[in-house]
């Protein structure tokens, strides 16, 4: 008999919703298992443990009076601190905004209200999101539940790292070049970046908008799903919002993976990429294959320059994004009289900001320069392109590709911190959904001396359905969904 901290979303709704279970009951032992895992996992930043009591009492009173209760009744959901949330402090992980408490809610946190969640706290992360091992941020690094001794991913490390050690039952990251995979990934969980559009970005505090999602993190592909139809739907605040018609992903889940070609990018098992995690991702491309699916290998040149051309683009934007944090409006001040205010402006943001953000700002501000412009950022753009018809191209042929998460199992903590080029080439399997824009979802595929490896499953733009389905056939073969560390 599974603890209450350990049901899945679907559970604990059905529960729920037969009154089997009250929300109080489950909320309490959710915030029980936070004050006895916290210490080792330092997955938030904010516990919002009388906020989340006083919400689960008022579901309560709404199903005793016998009211309709919304797809989430009473699931507690931990959401990454770069999401805005009302009267609740939103950090980003950093010093800049330790303080900030933003007057309204995310696009994603009132569609979450509307189902009846209960939003447990807020996640650590990378500072700004700017990070693939949650090192960076300003509150300490968060750890991994399977080895604490080592990284969760990131930059969404510790929405990851929640939901594996049962501190929330479904969790909201952003994904910028793997933000949600990566960890998702490293922790033994299901992550989706959807496809850019899908999920507004309103209240998302912005790190590079051409390339982040909201995306769900979830123990299995069935809650991955049904977080999906929650928070996906056009939003008019957001401008980069497309319109299509809201689906119920959940519909989708059934029907497996008989006639679906596969193709295996031969760049997505190439140097860096461990022979173990290559092992583990090769029998789950077998598993499927097995499900009535068909795979053949092939060729996306243009990856190549996935992983500059990313970077070129993150950091220029994110040199754009992050001018506006001056010390005077808002954002962290240094207080001195007597200096004039350029002075305010340099040494606040020398002070509020991390080593790895004042780098990305740097770069970014040096590949927009005068001079360099052309040379970089859009050189970076028309390398966008390509690989956008390299992907177009192979989805003529393939309903999805499939590849590693990951190209190394989770290392420590503080091995590779002081190497940034070593720590980016980590992102050279994820960036390339960014940069294209469509949908990808990582799987847990097997272990490697304990430690979780993910398979990624890419598909065209809106076909999350088709990601999902395959996702579902994978993990029910497979049996690697639902695994959860021992803390």
């Amino acid at each position: 008999m599974p603890e209450l901290y350990e049901l899945t979303g679907r559970e604990v709704s059905e529960k729920i919703r037969s009154r089997e279970l009250t929300v109080k009951e489950y909320i309490s032992s959710i915030l029980e298992r936070i004050r006895k895992v916290e210490e080792k996992v330092h997955a938030f930043v904010t516990v919002l443990e009388e906020d989340a009591l006083k919400r689960a009492e008022e579901i309560d009173r709404k199903a005793d009076c016998g009211h309709g209760l919304g797809r989430l009744c009473g699931v507690a959901v931990a959401v990454k601190d770069n999401i805005c949330t009302k009267g609740v402090r939103t950090t980003c992980s950093s010093r800049m905004l330790k303080d900030f408490v933003p007057p309204y809610n995310a696009t994603v946190i009132e569609r979450l209200l509307r189902e009846d969640a209960v939003i447990i706290g807020k996640t650590n992360m990378d500072e700004f999101a700017m990070g693939s091992t949650t090192e960076t941020s300003y509150f300490g690094a968060t750890r991994n539940p399977w080895n604490p001794t080592l990284v969760p991913g990131g930059s969404s490390g510790g929405s990851a790292a929640a939901v594996a050690a049962g501190e929330a039952t479904l969790a909201l990251g952003s994904d910028t070049g793997g933000s949600i995979r990566c960890p998702a990934s490293y922790c033994n969980v299901v992550g989706l970046k959807p496809t850019y559009g899908l999920v507004s970005r309103y209240g998302l505090i912005a790190y590079a908008n051409s390339l982040e999602q909201i995306g769900p993190i979830t123990i299995d592909t069935y809650d991955c799903a049904l977080l999906l139809s929650v928070i996906a739907g056009h939003d008019p605040k957001d401008s980069t919002s497309v319109k299509t018609p809201r689906r119920d992903y959940v519909d989708f889940l059934e029907g497996g993976v008989e006639g679906f070609k596969i193709g295996v990018p031969s760049e997505f098992f190439g140097e860096g990429v461990d022979a173990r995690v290559k092992e583990c991702v090769w029998r789950a491309i077998h598993t499927l294959e097995s499900l009535g699916a068909t795979y053949e290998e092939v060729s996306l040149p243009s990856l190549e320059y996935a992983l500059p051309a990313y970077y070129i683009i993150a950091m220029s934007e994110a040199s754009s994004n992050l001018a506006r944090y001056d010390g005077l409006r808002y954002g962290y001040r240094v207080e001195e009289d007597s200096w004039d205010w350029p002075t305010v402006y340099s040494k606040s943001r020398r002070v509020g900001f991390g080593a790895e953000v004042r780098r990305r700002i740097i770069l970014g501000t040096y590949a927009l320069s005068a001079g360099y412009y052309d040379q970089y950022y859009l050189k970076a753009l028309k390398i966008r392109t390509l690989i956008r018809r390299d992907f177009e191209k192979a989805f003529e042929k393939f309903n999805l590709l499939a590849g590693p998460t990951m190209p190394v199992p989770p290392f420590r903590i503080g091995e590779k911190i002081q190497n940034p080029l070593e720590l980016y080439m980590c992102d050279i399997l994820t960036v390339p959904a960014n940069l294209t824009g469509g949908p990808a979802v990582t799987v847990p595929c097997g272990f490697v001396d304990g430690l979780p490896v993910g398979l990624q499953l890419m598909g065209r733009p809106f076909r999350e359905d088709l990601l999902l389905r395959a996702a579902k056939a994978y993990g029910d073969r497979a049996g690697f969904e639902g695994l959860r560390p021992k803390l």
